[in-house]
Formats: C-alpha cells, sequence, structure tokens
C-alpha cells in the first residue's frame, strides 16, 4: 500500500460531527474504487482503525459513501486484509 500524505477528507457523521479523516491508500475490489481513512490527530478518544468507504466520481470529484451492504463491507475488509497479510510476510 501507498501513503499519500496531507489528503485530508472531511465528512459528517449521523449526529452532525464533523469527522477528518486521512486518505490512507485507495484499492480497487470488483472494478468498484474503495477509500482507506485513518482518523485524524484531531480526532482524540477514536480508535485508530482504518474506516473504509466506497468511493464515485462525479465528473473530477470523488465522493466518499459509506458501505451499507454487509457482504460488500466484509469482501472489501478481507481484500484489506489479504494486503495486509502479504505485507508482513514480506518484512
Amino acid at each position: 500500500m501507498t501513503k499519500e500524505n496531507d489528503q485530508l477528507i472531511e465528512t459528517i457523521d449521523e449526529n452532525g460531527n464533523k469527522i477528518t479523516f486521512e486518505l490512507f491508500d485507495i484499492v480497487e475490489v470488483d472494478e468498484q474504487e474503495y477509500a482507506l481513512l485513518l482518523p485524524t490527530e484531531s480526532q482524540a478518544g477514536e480508535e485508530d482503525e482504518i474506516v473504509l468507504m466506497r468511493l464515485s466520481k462525479d465528473g473530477e470529484d470523488y465522493i466518499f459513501e459509506t458501505i451499507d451492504d454487509d457482504a460488500e463491507f466484509e469482501k472489501v475488509a478481507a481484500y484489506v486484509e489479504s494486503l495486509e497479510d502479504e505485507i508482513e510476510d514480506e518484512d
């Protein structure tokens, strides 16, 4: 995975709170792109775990969407875990 620095993404949660993430990587699963996001330091108290969001394009802009389908989420999560396993095996 490549790390892309200083790419911050702001989203609004279900309670109307603004959350800022750093874009860690973009992966493609079944011809659909997904963003791997990490909470920024400003999100104190949040667990430091990767958040997965579906990417759609609107012209030149990307739209970050929540993955509501459990099967789709599990498929993407399994793919990301397999990438992590490959990286660990290389070390």
